[in-house]
């Protein structure tokens, strides 16, 4: 995990700014447009180190998101802003500080879940947010450590007094 430090919050703030304006700025739903942004190769590129020395507004950002994938009205639910603010913020947190691409964070809670969490987890800080979404899909890295260990458990349990076992204990002996 890396910290977060001054660029990761710029980071998470610009995309939650970006994630807010949508409401007003695009006219498909809000989860179209949080698909389409994490999808998009802004997105890439905010998971790049060097983005915030690129020379790009909101409103670059928006037109390069439309460059992309097109302009779409399809959808009509619109999340509120503070909504979209702490998605995008946990969303590029998650990204920055897990060195995970936007993506991968994408395929792991879509904006729709995130977003009946906004309630509860709101007023968390990000880092506590997401370690609850983790331990919930039991992903986290404590579970990822018990799962590899079971999973070594399971191989050498079915290997047991085979030599592939006995070469593994004898040089730990």
């Amino acid at each position: 995990m890396r910290d977060f430090d001054e660029t990761g919050l710029k980071l998470c703030r610009m995309q939650a700014e970006i994630f807010k304006e949508s409401a007003s700025k695009e006219n498909c739903s809000s989860a179209i447009f949080i698909r389409r942004f994490m999808y998009s190769e802004v997105a890439h590129r905010m998971d790049l180190d060097g983005f915030l020395f690129e020379a790009c507004d909101a409103n670059r950002i928006f037109e390069e998101i439309s460059e992309e994938f097109g302009k779409s009205a399809y959808g009509k639910e619109k999340y509120t802003e503070p909504e979209l603010y702490w998605i995008g913020y946990i969303y590029r947190y998650w990204s920055f500080t897990h060195q995970k691409t936007s993506r991968q964070i994408y395929k792991i809670i879509k904006p729709k879940e995130l977003r009946s969490l906004y309630f509860p987890y709101h007023s968390l800080d990000p880092a506590q947010a997401i370690e609850r979404v983790e331990e919930a899909k039991g992903i986290g890295e404590r579970n990822m450590t018990e799962k590899g260990v079971e999973i070594m458990r399971n191989i050498l349990s079915k290997n047991e007094g085979g030599s592939s076992v006995n070469h593994l204990t004898s040089d730990n002996q």
